[in-house]
């Protein structure tokens, strides 16, 4: 057996461990959005495919028997291209996804489709904003200058920043309740938007608005392929293994 794991989550750099103390083959992917990624215990590849054709490519030429999309739940495209190359060679795919957050007692959550309407959400006058979605989409609200954001990105920025009013922390996850509840509080912080990424290790800033009583303007996930989904470590090798065993 030779694993794909196309990684980049708190959970895949876990599942590395757990294959790599299976004593299974595996080869972890990064996309290359951040500079300085975790170190995993098992090879590392990182940067783009070319898309589905080269994904579908790589998997041949490495001999991959099993591709896990462990990828965070907004990397649509690249569990779309999984998908298609897994199909076009007859290749098992799990996706080893984090449950979706939802709301609890306490909660002040708004539901949006995507980063336009989390910054059409936002209130007309100027509010203090955790903008909590990473480096990658920040222009989405440049339409919305008026309002302080707090940043907290894994890289610094590699250039000026598009939105005016901005105060910055360097730092990565996973952050802890107590941490983000008391950061919240130091910036004044009103309004929280977060993309529904689930799990356990981006949770506390979701905790944290509900503790100084901060509304959640909550993006919604994309939609993503239909095949098979497990939200456990084990539930993912018993399917290498499965799979393993039926000489798939």
């Amino acid at each position: 057996m030779r694993v794909l794991l196309l990684g980049g989550t708190t959970e895949a750099s876990a599942l590395a461990r757990a294959l790599h103390s299976a004593g299974i083959d595996t080869v972890f992917s990064y996309a290359g959005r951040t500079k300085a990624p975790v170190a995993q215990p098992v090879t590392t590849r990182v940067g783009g495919f070319g898309g589905a054709d080269g994904l579908r490519e790589y998997i041949t030429a490495k001999q991959i028997t099993n591709v896990v999309d462990a990828t965070h739940p907004f990397a649509a495209r690249m569990s779309w291209n999984a998908h298609a190359a897994c199909a076009a060679v007859d290749v098992p795919l799990v996706r080893f996804e984090r449950p979706a957050w939802s709301p609890v007692d306490g909660d002040d959550w708004q539901n949006v489709s995507d980063l336009n309407a989390a910054c059409a959400a936002l209130p007309q006058s100027p509010a203090r904003v955790f903008l909590a979605i990473g480096r990658m989409h920040l222009h989405a609200f440049a339409a919305a200058p008026q309002h302080r954001y707090l940043l907290r990105l894994v890289d610094p920025p590699d250039g000026a920043l598009p939105l005016p009013q901005t105060d910055l922390i360097i730092a990565r996850g996973p952050f802890d309740l107590a941490g983000d509840t008391a950061l919240m509080r130091v910036h004044g912080i009103t309004h929280v938007v977060a993309k529904n990424a689930g799990g356990t290790g981006a949770r506390a800033k979701i905790d944290a608005a509900r503790a100084v009583g901060a509304k959640v303007i909550m993006v919604d996930r994309p939609k993503l392929p239909q095949g098979t989904v497990c939200a456990e470590i084990e539930t993912v090798l018993h399917h290498l293994h499965a799979s393993a065993e039926r000489g798939v």
